[in-house]
């Protein structure tokens, strides 16, 4: 049983299949009792995503909007949310100075950071399919998994 941040990249692995999606079901399986973190701000940015697809012509709008529910409903009990807070957002600030980041991802990055620094001795992984969003979690030295890359 682990405690697995998920970044909206993988997040979206949940409900849209692509690469890497079935890496993150597996972890999501019932039986190996894992728990899952998210930031507030991944229920916009997973918005964005499942809208941007449905505008490409990759998802139906009916299925998007089933997508958005069930992911509205899991939002109540299936996830751990990380709030944002001024200290998220502080932290936020000193990635982006030591990182090539864009400002979603280092917000997601300290939000991970603080949900680390609350969970004692749970040491959560930060699960990711964006390479510059790893990096930076390599560098600070948390635990990574890209569900992209082979197990």
């Amino acid at each position: 049983m682990a405690l697995y941040y998920l970044e909206t990249s993988a997040l979206v692995k949940l409900y849209v299949r692509e690469m890497g999606t079935d890496r993150v079901l597996a972890l999501a399986d019932r039986t190996a009792g894992n728990r899952f973190a998210i930031l507030a701000l991944s229920k916009i940015e997973f918005r964005s995503a499942l809208r941007s697809r449905e505008r490409n012509g990759e998802i139906p709008a009916q299925i998007a909007n089933h997508l958005l529910d069930t992911f509205d409903r899991h939002m109540q009990g299936v996830f751990v949310t990380q709030m944002i807070n001024d200290f998220v957002l502080d932290i936020a600030c000193v990635l982006i100075d030591r990182y090539t980041l864009r400002a979603y991802d280092a917000i997601q990055l300290a939000g991970f950071m603080v949900l680390k620094d609350a969970a004692g001795t749970e040491v959560p992984v930060f699960v990711s399919s964006d390479q510059a969003l790893l990096e930076a979690g390599r560098q600070e030295g948390i635990p990574v998994l890209d569900p992209c890359s082979n197990p």
